[in-house]
């Protein structure tokens, strides 16, 4: 049933539907659970909008000597559930969580997330990392405070901001770190840097092909 859920999905996609309306029609046809419209809807993509983000995705050594701009809690979001085993690498090569969190939470663990996003930021080579984080979202005062220590203490060159709009000001920029289509369709280029830091530490996301195939065994 999901696999051919998934098939109706991309065939409509690939003729221009808008997502929406295609995986509400397609979700509503074969009665799918909560967790398989959000799988869809997080990982299936036309196949213009895989090429299109194939040419926009820059390897780690494309970002030397380049500005960085960081969707901040898009990124911890990812790393996080990446490092739960809650993510997954979707259609258009890029990885996005599972969780049906919405906001960022801080918690005991994000020291230690910004720890390794700093320490892999260290290594690319960039010339300057600018992470946004929505001023908004509760305990993000702190959540900027501790990205600033980070950065002060592997030296890296860079600023935090707290915004009333993340989304607006990335799009600004020529390379940003998100997974957020709305802000990748709008910027030159992207990188995946939830998946490189999960890279470092050894943590790999499953792909959705092999992950819709474990669902469709069991019949989810």
């Amino acid at each position: 049933m999901l696999r051919d859920a998934y098939i109706d999905l991309k065939y409509l996609l690939n003729r221009g539907y808008r997502k929406s309306y295609a995986l509400e029609f397609v979700a509503n046809h074969y009665r799918l659970t909560k967790k398989e419209r959000h799988l869809l809807a997080r990982c299936v993509f036309s196949d213009g909008w895989i090429r299109e983000v194939e040419g926009k995705l820059l390897k780690p050594e494309e970002l030397v000597g380049k500005v960085l701009a960081v969707d901040g809690f898009n990124v911890l979001i990812t790393l996080e559930s990446l490092l739960d085993g809650k993510a997954i690498l979707c259609e258009d090569g890029l990885i996005r969580d599972l969780k049906y969190q919405g906001r960022y939470r801080i918690n005991e663990r994000t020291g230690d997330l910004l720890t390794k996003i700093a320490m892999a930021l260290k290594e690319l080579g960039i010339k300057k990392t600018v992470f946004f984080y929505g001023k908004n979202v509760p305990g993000s005062g702190e959540v900027k405070r501790l990205t600033e220590e980070k950065l002060k203490e592997f030296d890296i060159p860079g600023e935090v901001k707290l915004v009333k709009s993340p989304d607006f000001e990335l799009k600004a920029f020529e390379v940003v770190a998100t997974a957020d289509v709305g802000i990748i369709v709008r910027v030159p280029h992207v990188f995946d840097l939830a998946g490189y830091v999960g890279e470092k530490l050894g943590k790999g996301a499953r792909p959705f092909v092999e992950f819709m195939g474990k669902m469709c065994s069991e019949e989810v």
